[in-house]
């Protein structure tokens, strides 16, 4: 069962609508207003909601060592000519273009309103696959026609019990591991597929930040995916949805796939 949707908050919903359609040509479903316009990303939808309060008011950080969200990953083509338009129209990166473990080329910028995003190219070699299937099915996708989504990130403190929870109430399965043998704080990666999209776990061998979510500022809200209820806290977003928080918190919504 896949994440589904993907909400962004915004201080301008037609400025973010501006940036995702003509940075990562992601289609309008819909008529957008100016609270909430919903975005095709393929895979998945990326909502975006107006908020009153801007970056300045998030607690979120750039620090991969924060545990809970980290960002939203595309797959793409032509990952240098995408970043060279996303530069030359001022576009704030925290990553140029380079060439990572995995056997893939990858780059990160952020929206207007501080949401730090992924492009990735290439299909990814894993250190160590533990389902041939699913990895079979990832590279069947192939490359995107238009940029995909293709995975939330989050940091987490203990990768089997995540794993064991997003499998067991969710239908996620753990499909490879990628290792980055040069960082010294012993940070490992690992792939959690549901239907044709990705939760990206990082685990730290060093102490790590908590953040409690913020459903009311800009930035990354939740995730949505395919399921039932959760068992776990819960908080109400703006919009009246009830939000879920796991023990890394990472905040998630869930409903039916249609």
């Amino acid at each position: 069962m896949p994440i589904k949707n993907v909400v962004v908050n915004c201080t301008d919903v037609a400025r973010s609508v501006e940036f995702y359609t003509r940075f990562l040509e992601l289609e309008v479903v819909g008529e957008p207003t100016a609270q909430r316009a919903v975005l095709d990303a393929v895979t998945a939808t990326i909502e975006l909601r107006a908020v009153g309060n801007g970056r300045e008011q998030s607690t979120w950080s750039p620090d991969d060592l924060q545990k809970g969200f980290r960002h939203i990953g595309f797959k793409v083509d032509r990952i240098d000519e995408r970043a060279a338009v996303l530069k030359d129209a001022g576009v704030e990166f925290k990553l140029d273009p380079l060439d990572a473990e995995g056997n893939v080329r990858i780059s990160f910028f952020y929206d207007p309103d501080g949401t730090l995003l992924e492009m990735i190219q290439g299909d990814l070699q894993y250190a160590e696959i533990l389902d041939a299937d699913g990895v079979a099915r990832e590279r069947a996708l192939g490359v995107p026609a238009r940029p995909r989504f293709d995975h939330v990130a989050v940091t987490i403190e203990d990768r089997d019990a995540t794993s064991a929870y997003y499998d067991r109430n969710y239908g996620f399965s753990f499909i490879g591991t990628i290792e980055q043998p040069h960082d010294k704080r012993g940070f490992h990666i690992g792939y959690l597929k549901g239907g044709d999209t990705v939760l990206e776990v990082f685990t730290y061998e060093v102490d790590k930040s908590s953040r409690a979510p913020q459903l009311d500022v800009a930035g990354f809200a939740y995730a949505e995916l395919v399921g039932d209820r959760a068992d776990l806290p819960a908080e109400t977003a703006p919009d009246g949805t009830k939000v879920y928080v796991d023990s890394d918190g990472f905040a998630f919504a869930v409903g039916s796939e249609a």
